[in-house]
């Protein structure tokens, strides 16, 4: 007999699977279970960890299938995007050409995989009959008030030539995508406001049990919520306000600073040439490059509560779009302020000193990640490695402040940023910190109670060719207008190469009538950031022909939201974040009846080879198709939880190898010992009835059980080595004598169905071979056909062979004739029984019937209570019944006689066993 081949079965049950349209939703499914993996970018080849992502998606899929859900598993391509405008230009072809080239090698391999999805629904970003709908779906956003269009700061990337939003500039201000240094620009640019959903962002992160803690902290962070206060300062023709996390620190403000982009600073620089070439100046250069450089504006603010005047300076380590985009400078509490302040020469005035007894040390008050609390940025150039929401080490007395809390000389001492007890703060010194906030905000009418969100709206637009066309015209008379529904798509112009935004230079595809005015207008040359193509991409899964709108809304109340989401959690603050506030922007449209997109998600580890990720640039990556498809797949559910990171090597992959072998050999060998009545199965018909059947019989319901809970938990490499111990069982059963032919048939009919999520082929092949009915892909899942508790059972079995193992290591017998295994009589599990019921055995024993002497009965409750009993063990019935069953195993194990029987009162070993623990002699 020839081992197992996947090579030479894949494409025969890959094509009766097509043939059977296995995959295919019905017509008339009522709420499938949705299962979804991100969808791939359109790179021209999957890497492991798109195999791993799909492996988990197909083996669930697969799984609720079986047990006779209606599944919806779906596959597309995230196919725009800037690397294929890149690669299109470095290959002298265009970004159309090299995408659908890449999808048709992508689409093949994960057929090779045989990964089961309905192809009937695939998608196609880049297909003008899907971004039809993302420029219906901006035209509708823009009507309703959630698109805007604004001069802004951005971040620019010269090599890619295109903006970037925040989330796409890596550490060090690099470009996520080519790694070259990001610049400052101010352009016009289109935004989402998801500002308007930051509380609901927020909020909702509560709500959503079924996604990990991990990726909802980081989606907390993101959006940044951050309560504080609200600071009004007079000026000489009006007022400004500003932001603070801690109002309890205002008499210490020496000075304002407003961002190069306040409102205020536009309107003295439309007055002061001079001013406005020093903010443009500011401007110009990277956040941290001008480090605490600043303007003064020459102008004074009058301080609420103190009526001093401060100075106003315009200074780029305030943020324009946090908070107000201005703050109060408290050098003496504040590390930013605190640099600003010394290269400015301002005053640094202390007013909060730690708590008598130690109280606060020293560190970083509440504040937002990557942004300081008050709005400032987040990295400190001047204090590199500090952080918003980094501590400082604490001077003694108050650091920023002399004894008598005047102005700070030494300028070697840090600000204490911590709280305390507040000093020279009016007639709210000596409160605490907590109280004077309180006071503060209640009595003082400058100051009013806020909250703000570090998240920042979402800045769309891009300047690149390979994107959806954002669908406005700029007419000279009627401005920004929407081009009409019924003009929609508009699609992208035959690519030209060149540099800069090739749609800007492509003039006749600009030119365009106003459809308000019928006169001469220009197309928006922006196309839109690719997240807006995933952001709703799974809705357009429900309905993918459908012709008069983005996707069905009645599909979509009845089959959202999707049940398992499944990726990589560095998706968290872009693609994850943006899914929820597309799907509560629809919900507000009335195109959508609820405002999250998805119960469960699962957010997988990285495949590591020699420590690291695997990764082209590294030259450490492993094809898919290297250690063949099947075992590929096999390996990368059987290697760790879903969740978990893991190694890859080839000797771990081995195990996969094997596995595939065992279940062919086994279920090969038992066919033919059917059909010819030869090999190693010595079959007869005897219905189950030797101790052994009844064994094999009931750990096939055991691993049945179990290996239902670990799919159900999506801990497919317990799974896999469930059904790798019951066919090792199997060959141990077969290799000790006679076997049923009844119970060996069931066996290797479920070890088939088991393996089928995992793998497919193998399992389509083992199925066929034992005559099974129709395709296992369409089988039912195998239920135990008895109840018990097969984890109590399993761990009882196996706790008696490693005692009988260490026994006969411990007291070196050679050749052991045979082994006697004791259960504890009926009143020691009567009396633990007791224990765990109500935890004090001796209250309980006057009304229970024990029927043993009173002396062995207190001996036994005083072990009880020193040692405690299994928390949850068998009864005395059952563990005789479990270990009569198994004992076979011992008898093949050391070729010894093996009895089990229940103590008998008197005799030692009676007197020795416990529940769970029963005696053993061996002779």
């Amino acid at each position: 007999m020839s081992g197992y081949d996947h090579a030479e079965v894949r494409e025969f049950w890959q094509y009766v699977w097509e043939q059977e349209d296995v995959y295919t939703l019905p017509a008339d499914a009522t709420d499938p279970t949705y299962v979804l993996g991100m969808f791939p970018y359109t790179s021209g080849e999957l890497h492991m960890g798109h195999v791993r992502n799909y492996a988990i998606t197909d083996a669930y899929a697969r799984y609720r299938r079986m047990c006779g859900d209606d599944v919806l598993h779906p596959m597309g391509w995230d196919a725009f995007g800037l690397p294929a405008e890149n690669a299109a230009f470095e290959r002298n072809t265009d970004p159309e050409r090299w995408t659908r080239a890449c999808i048709e090698r992508m689409r093949e391999e994960l057929e090779s995989l045989g990964f089961g999805y309905d192809w009937s629904r695939e998608i196609t970003t880049c297909d003008p009959a899907y971004y039809r709908w993302n420029q219906w779906l901006f035209v509708r956003l823009y009507e309703a008030g959630l698109v805007e269009y604004t001069a802004a700061t951005v971040n620019w990337c010269p090599d890619c030539e295109t903006v970037l939003a925040d989330a796409q500039v890596a550490e060090g201000r690099l470009c996520w995508r080519c790694e070259s240094p990001v610049e400052r620009r101010e352009l016009d640019q289109w935004f989402f406001t998801i500002t308007d959903y930051a509380e609901e962002l927020h909020e909702g992160l509560d709500g959503l049990s079924g996604w990990p803690e991990g990726v909802r902290e980081i989606q907390r962070n993101w959006i940044g919520r951050q309560e504080g206060a609200e600071i009004s300062f007079e000026l000489p023709d009006g007022e400004v306000e500003v932001f603070s996390a801690r109002p309890d620190t205002v008499y210490g403000a020496t000075f304002l600073a407003l961002s190069p982009g306040h409102e205020l600073v536009g309107e003295l620089t439309d007055d002061d040439r001079a001013l406005a070439d020093a903010v443009d100046a500011l401007r110009e250069g990277r956040p941290g490059e001008a480090g605490y450089d600043g303007v003064d504006t020459g102008l004074s603010a009058t301080h609420p509560l103190t009526g001093e005047k401060l100075p106003v300076y315009v200074a780029p380590y305030v943020l324009e779009d946090v908070g107000t985009g201005a703050v109060m400078g408290v050098p003496g509490h504040n590390e930013r302020d605190h640099a600003f302040a010394r290269e400015h020469g301002l005053p640094v005035v202390g007013v909060v000193e730690p708590a008598a007894g130690g109280g606060d040390d020293g560190g970083a008050g509440p504040g937002t990640p990557g942004a300081n609390a008050d709005g400032t940025t987040g990295t400190d150039p001047g204090t590199p490695g500090v952080d918003a929401d980094e501590g400082t080490e604490a001077d003694s007395g108050t650091p920023g402040t002399d004894a008598e809390g005047t102005t700070e000389t030494d300028d070697t001492v840090l600000p204490y940023t911590g709280e305390g007890r507040l000093i020279d703060s009016g007639e709210y010194t000596d409160f605490d910190s907590e109280e004077a906030r309180e006071r503060l905000l209640a009595e003082v009418e400058a100051i009013e109670p806020t909250t703000i969100y570090r998240l920042r709206d979402w800045l769309i637009s891009r300047q690149r060719y390979w994107g959806t066309p954002i669908p406005i015209v700029h007419c000279p008379d009627c401005g920004r207008v929407p081009v009409p529904e019924s003009e929609l798509p508009v699609e992208l112009p035959e690519f030209v190469k060149t540099t800069g935004n090739p749609l800007d230079a492509a003039e006749e595809w600009k030119r365009a009538t106003c459809p308000e005015c019928g006169g001469p207008a220009v197309r928006e040359t922006d196309t839109m950031d690719t997240f807006v193509d995933s952001s709703w991409y799974f809705l357009r899964f429900l309905s993918p022909g459908l012709a008069e709108a983005p996707f069905d809304p009645e599909l979509a109340a009845e089959w959202l939201p999707v049940d398992l989401y499944v990726g990589g959690d560095e998706h968290a603050t872009l693609h994850l974040l943006y899914l929820r506030f597309f799907t509560k922007a629809l919900a507000d449209l009335g195109l959508l009846d609820r405002r999250e997109p998805v119960d469960r998600l699962l957010s997988q580890g990285r495949v590591l080879y020699d420590g690291e990720k695997m990764s082209t640039s590294r030259g450490n990556v492993v094809a898919p198709q290297e250690y063949g498809a099947e075992t590929t797949r096999l390996f990368v559910l059987s290697a760790a939880h879903p969740t978990r990171d893991f190694e890859w090597t080839a000797n771990d992959v081995r195990a996969a190898y094997d596995l595939q072998q065992e279940l062919y050999e086994t279920v090969v060998s038992f066919v033919d010992a059917v059909e010819r009545d030869r090999g190693t199965w010595r079959l007869v018909d005897r219905d189950g009835s030797a101790p052994r059947d009844e064994y094999v019989a009931r750990e096939v319901d055991r691993t049945v059980a179990v290996v239902t809970e670990e799919f159900e938990r999506f801990r497919y490499h317990r799974a896999f080595a469930e059904i790798r111990e019951l066919a090792r069982l199997l060959r141990r059963y077969r290799e000790h004598g006679t076997v049923d032919r009844g119970v060996c048939r069931r066996a290797v009919g479920d070890l088939a169905r088991l393996v089928a999520p995992m793998a497919p082929h193998l399992a389509e092949e083992l199925w066929n071979r034992l005559d099974g009915e129709g395709l296992v892909v369409e089988a039912d899942w195998p239920e135990p056909e008895t109840v018990g508790r097969p984890r109590a059972e399993r761990r009882l079995l196996e706790r008696t062979r490693e005692d009988v193992r260490e026994i006969v290591d411990v007291v070196e017998i050679e050749d052991p004739t045979r082994i006697e295994l004791v259960v504890a009589p009926a009143w020691k599990h009567r009396i633990a029984e007791l224990a765990r019921g109500s935890g004090d055995v001796r209250a309980a024993l006057p009304t229970a019937e024990v029927d043993a002497p009173a002396a062995a009965v207190d001996a036994f409750v005083a072990e009880l209570a020193e040692r405690g009993s299994d928390p949850a063990p068998l009864d005395g019935e059952g563990e005789l019944a479990v270990l009569s069953r198994g004992g076979w195993l011992l008898e093949a194990e050391f070729d010894a006689e093996v009895e089990v029987r229940r103590g008998v009162e008197g005799e030692e070993l009676a007197e020795t066993a416990r529940p769970g623990k029963p005696a053993i002699h061996i002779g």
